[in-house]
């Protein structure tokens, strides 16, 4: 079982129509976040059923998938290192987790740090100091503050919001629509299972927030509720 092979299963499910759609839907038009990068139209579904079968796909193998120019591989690569995590005892965790820290140049599109950053970084870092996230936040790397703000759902679904609040805080001048609605996105799962602690934060930092994040904040709120943060 090696690389290869799983890119000779991504070839049989190619599709350049649905490349060109997914190329649009994820920016990577000159200029846009993820110019330059090349999907080939492997739908995700099929994807995850690639990962399936390849999930005993041995590490070296995998950080060769996270090498590929192409969108799919990648994917493929981060949803086994995320099957294999969860399987994996605290040694297996560790080297995945360095491994996956040590690729993020190539973990660089928004739906590949979704589906990984909570189920490899936030995960490992549960019970652990969660600080590395705040010097990711720092990062000059888009995807890197992304991540920082996105493997916080493990702590959030473990009810502990600080470091949520936390790296949301640290993010509140970021210039970047993607961050804006990431910590929006996870500060609206916070208000899930605490709209006290999410009214707290907002009425805190309300003026300060961009537009977008506090869109994606309120989201649950009743009408009322959204106009009326919405207006201060």
């Amino acid at each position: 079982m090696n690389h290869e092979m799983v890119m000779a299963k991504i070839k049989m499910h190619a599709s350049l129509d649905k490349a060109a759609i997914l190329g649009r839907f994820f920016k990577t038009g000159p200029g846009q976040y993820a110019a330059g990068d090349v999907f080939v139209g492997v739908m995700v579904p099929v994807s995850r059923k690639i990962a399936h079968d390849f999930r005993e796909l041995p590490l070296a193998e995998c950080e060769k998938l996270l090498a590929s120019p192409i969108h799919e591989a990648r994917l493929i690569a981060l949803i086994i290192l995320c099957n294999q995590f969860k399987r994996g005892n605290d040694r297996e965790r560790a080297v995945i987790y360095k491994l996956y820290l040590t690729h993020t140049d190539r973990i660089n599109n928004w739906d590949l740090v979704d589906t990984s950053a909570p189920n490899i970084v936030g995960a490992y870092l549960l019970e652990r100091s969660w600080q590395p996230l705040t010097k990711l936040s720092h990062s000059k790397s888009l995807w890197e503050r992304r991540i920082a703000i996105i493997s916080t759902f493990a702590h959030i679904r473990a009810n502990n919001f600080e470091p949520t609040l936390t790296i949301a805080e640290l993010l509140l001048n970021d210039s970047h629509d993607l961050i804006h609605k990431a910590c929006g996105w996870m500060l609206r799962e916070v208000g899930k299972r605490s709209d006290t602690v999410l009214k707290n934060f907002l009425d805190t930092y309300k003026s300060r927030m961009p537009r977008t994040m506090l869109r994606y904040a309120i989201e649950k709120f009743d009408t009322k509720t959204r106009e009326n943060y919405l207006k201060k």
